[in-house]
């Protein structure tokens, strides 16, 4: 009598319940789950012992890369979670090309360490554009972050005050792509001048920056302020970018929106 036929007269016998319980135990709760497909199909029981072992580490494979996405998304904080860049809209003309979008999709640009500035008016698209090439990247596994800079100014001059800026720092250096939006939608201090530099300083060419902003570029070194310190930032973020640049037009609000 076959494994099959037994289960199908007395039900699952306990060694197999026993080892989907280690499976489980062992944190394999993706060869758990295949092997609980397995009894309970009879597709399956015509396959070798060898096929079946490579579905069941294939499944095993595929829940663990589900679980590193899920957190990974979890952790990237995307203003728009679910943008993608199949999804934005080429058709409004906004100077948006659909073949620079899909190359700078495939994250070569961040296996090279550079960086992509997204200008435009508001409503122009940029956080969606944005948050659809950091979406792009966390799919590849490169763990990402999204924040505000008004968020992030706040939150450098708090770890100023407590004593945990070179912590922060260093959190910030280990992310491999960091999306900074609202890029100077308030006048800097000198602080917050400084404090960027040092972000900038530290992921020259050894990580990548998505920086979203309705400033044309050559408008930073006023918002910044000290031109020193404006040449500094310009020469670590702007030289080795991409440049994409949208034109104005009817908001893309209403185009990404979820609301009827």
């Amino acid at each position: 009598m076959t494994t099959y036929e037994a289960m199908s007269i007395t039900g699952r016998c306990p060694m197999i319940e026993a080892t989907i319980e280690n499976l489980v135990a062992m944190k394999l709760a993706g060869m758990a789950e295949g092997l609980r497909e397995q009894l309970s199909n009879t597709a399956y029981k015509d396959l070798g012992f060898e096929e079946r072992l490579a579905i069941l580490v294939d499944k095993e494979k595929l829940s663990r890369e589900n679980r590193q996405l899920k957190i990974l998304l979890a952790h990237a904080h995307l203003r728009h979670p679910n943008a993608c860049c199949e999804d934005i809209d080429f058709r409004t003309r906004r100077g948006l090309s659909k073949d620079v979008i899909m190359k700078l999709s495939q994250n070569e640009w961040v296996r090279s360490n550079q960086n992509i500035i997204i200008v435009g008016p508001t409503g122009a698209g940029k956080t969606y554009i944005a948050c659809a090439l950091g979406n792009a990247a966390v799919r590849q596994g490169i763990r990402t972050i999204y924040v505000r800079l008004p968020r992030l100014a706040q939150e450098m001059k708090i770890a100023r005050s407590d004593g945990s800026f070179v912590k922060l720092l260093s959190r910030l250096q280990r992310i491999r792509l960091l999306i900074i939006d609202d890029w100077g939608i308030n006048p800097f201090t000198d602080d917050e001048r400084r404090n960027f530099l040092e972000i900038m300083e530290d992921r020259h060419n050894v990580r990548s920056t998505i920086i979203a902003s309705q400033f044309p570029i050559d408008a930073w070194h006023d918002i910044i302020g000290d031109p020193t310190l404006a040449d500094a930032i310009c020469d670590r973020v702007v030289h080795n970018a991409h440049k994409i640049i949208l034109k104005g037009g009817e908001s893309m609000r209403k185009t990404y929106s979820t609301l009827t």
